[in-house]
Order: C-alpha cells, then sequence, then structure tokens
C-alpha cells in the first residue's frame, strides 16, 4: 500500500528523481518521459468519463487503473532484475493486453466499415475519446523509443499500441450512439 503523508519531498529540486529501483535520474531523462506521458494519458481518460456513462465508464475505469500499472512498470527499469527486488515487480500482462483486444472486437461488431478517415470530434465523448487516442499514441512512440535505449517489457509497448486502436474504436462508438463520426473529405475546401 502507498502512503502519501507529504507531497513535497524537495528531492527533486535539483531536476532529478527516483526510479521505482531507487536510481536517481534527469527529469528529462527518456524513461521519465515516457512515464510521464502515461500519466497524462491517464489524466486524459479522466476528463473523457466525465462524459461517459455505463460500461463505457466502467471501461474507462479499468484503463484509468491500468495506466497507473504501466507507469509503475516503466518507472521500474532493469526487467532482468526483478527476481532481485526481493518483492513481486508490477508488470503490464499479456492478459492486459488481450482484454483490449477482446474488448475492441466487442465493440467494433457494432460499427459500419470505416469508408472514410475520420476526423477527431462529434459527441463530447468522442472527441475526448480521440484525445485520449492521439496522446497514448505519443506514449507509444516514447516507450518504443526508450525500448531501444534501455529495456522495456514488451507486453508495455503492446498494451500501448492496443490502447490507442481501443480509443479509436469508443469514440466511433460514442458517435455511433449520438451524431455519427465525422469524416474527412478529402480536398473539400481548396
Amino acid at each position: 500500500m502507498v502512503v502519501l503523508n507529504r507531497i513535497y519531498t524537495k528531492t527533486g529540486d535539483h531536476g532529478e528523481t527516483a526510479l521505482g529501483n531507487g536510481t536517481r535520474v534527469a527529469k528529462f531523462s527518456m524513461r521519465v518521459t515516457a512515464y510521464g506521458t502515461v500519466d497524462e494519458a491517464n489524466a486524459t481518460v479522466g476528463l473523457a468519463r466525465l462524459h461517459a456513462e455505463g460500461e463505457m465508464d466502467a471501461a474507462l475505469a479499468r484503463i484509468q487503473n491500468d495506466l497507473f500499472d504501466l507507469g509503475a512498470d516503466l518507472c521500474r527499469p532493469d526487467m532482468e532484475k526483478d527476481a532481485e527486488a526481493g518483492h513481486p515487480v508490477l508488470r503490464v500482462s499479456e492478459g492486459q493486453v488481450s482484454r483490449l483486444e477482446s474488448e475492441i472486437d466487442v465493440m467494433n461488431q457494432r460499427l459500419e466499415p470505416l469508408r472514410s478517415f475520420i476526423l477527431p470530434g462529434g459527441s463530447p465523448l468522442a472527441a475526448q475519446l480521440h484525445m485520449c487516442r492521439t496522446v497514448s499514441r505519443r506514449a507509444e512512440r516514447l516507450g518504443v523509443e526508450l525500448a531501444t535505449m534501455e529495456s522495456v517489457n514488451p507486453a508495455a509497448a503492446k498494451y500501448l499500441n492496443r490502447l490507442s486502436d481501443w480509443f479509436f474504436v469508443a469514440a466511433r462508438i460514442a458517435n455511433h450512439e449520438a451524431e455519427g463520426d465525422v469524416l474527412w473529405v478529402p480536398g473539400a475546401n481548396r
């Protein structure tokens, strides 16, 4: 259990922060940038939940929890030393990736195939889900870049890839239940 009874610690006043294994790194390190962007994605999900109800809200709540798992995973380098940690190290699992895939498949069954690219927008929920999609896609790019430099749980990168797909389909569902997708019309304003 995490106990936060003091919010400021002053340990980052000189531009460094501690990773999950205690290692101190620059706040602009690629690892911190990657998990910081996952935190941004989580905040956008919180905004989307303001417009969601029922199963969509429940699914977004599950994703928010997964994103905390993902942040914890990314802030802990040295996957090969997990066994030495002396306690279980939280890692995103293939099961979490599979759950997203299943949910995408179920949502997609309710939709007509796309015959055009769509523009981000439509209902307030769909517009916010598109924001979630773009921020999670940025987090994915940063996670993939991090993986070229340091060890990263492969399931973490897969999760982010599926997550942006999940948000895309969820935005289509939100528009399907409201105003419909906003279709791109190539060259419409020439």
